[in-house]
């Protein structure tokens, strides 16, 4: 039975493969996606993007139940844990040096979020991190190792797959999360094949994503230059009702 009972598990798994893609180029209708910035009073979007992270678990868990052999095969698992911590925040040093060196860059400081983003984002960081992991260098790559691909050209293949579903390098964002996914994938492919899993991946991906987010200010896609609030006009006008002090004539008060 077991002949014909491990290639239908395998198609099933599969179909979980290209769902768990297709719920990755729809994490804007879920207010997911690197360029959603989360709102202070939008408590909608926070039960939103939850309900994406729940739902990408529950596919994996799915994949993990029914696939044949999704640790061997697939690579979906932490993998020997003194590798898969040495060589996880090690690469994630590296995302965290590279996150301080763009936020000097970019904003001459480290410009840290306000305290009240930083529950949601934390949690959608690791999340989305796990589930990027899962999908596209546990689930896609396994699959095309498993039909012979070559590891360098399997590795390239998931990684503009995967730089293609998170929308980055769509018109009007900056390159920087753009080349950030797309270098990102490439490593986190290259750790999966090295380790046989994707635990050193996800830790480098979780710990990077965290830390672009303490450096920037932002979960995900970084604003444009000119179109951060501390750039805008609005940004350096007084607040509303409040008048300069001039005397009537227009010219300044002399400080007393």
């Amino acid at each position: 039975m077991e002949d014909w009972v491990d290639p239908i598990r395998a198609l099933v798994g599969l179909a979980i493969t290209l769902f768990l893609v297709i719920l990755r180029f729809e994490a804007e209708t879920f207010g997911a996606a690197e360029y959603d910035e989360p709102t202070r009073d939008g408590r909608a979007s926070f039960v939103r993007r939850l309900s994406w992270i729940l739902l990408g678990f529950a596919l994996v868990g799915a994949l993990l139940l029914v696939h044949p052999d999704p640790a061997g095969e697939l690579g979906i698992t932490l993998g020997d844990r003194g590798e898969a911590l040495l060589l996880g925040f090690a690469f994630g040093a590296l995302g965290t040096a590279q996150a301080v060196a763009y936020a000097f860059f970019r904003y001459g400081r480290i410009r840290f979020p306000p305290a009240w983003t930083y529950p949601g984002a934390v949690l959608n960081a690791i999340g989305t991190a796990f589930l990027d992991e899962a999908t596209f260098r546990g689930a896609v790559l396994g699959l095309l190792l498993l039909v012979g691909i070559n590891p360098v050209t399997a590795i390239v293949v998931q990684a503009f797959l995967y730089t293609l579903a998170t929308r980055t390098g769509a018109p009007g964002r900056g390159r920087y999360m753009f080349v950030l996914t797309l270098v990102g994938g490439l490593v986190a492919g290259w750790l999966t094949v090295t380790t046989g899993a994707i635990g050193a991946a996800f830790l480098a991906h979780a710990v990077t994503r965290v830390a672009v987010f303490v450096c920037t200010g932002h979960a995900g896609q970084p604003a444009l230059r000119g179109q951060e609030i501390e750039e805008t006009w609005e940004y350096r006008r007084p607040p509303p009702g409040w008048q300069p002090l001039d005397d009537v004539d227009g010219e300044p008060r002399q400080d007393r």
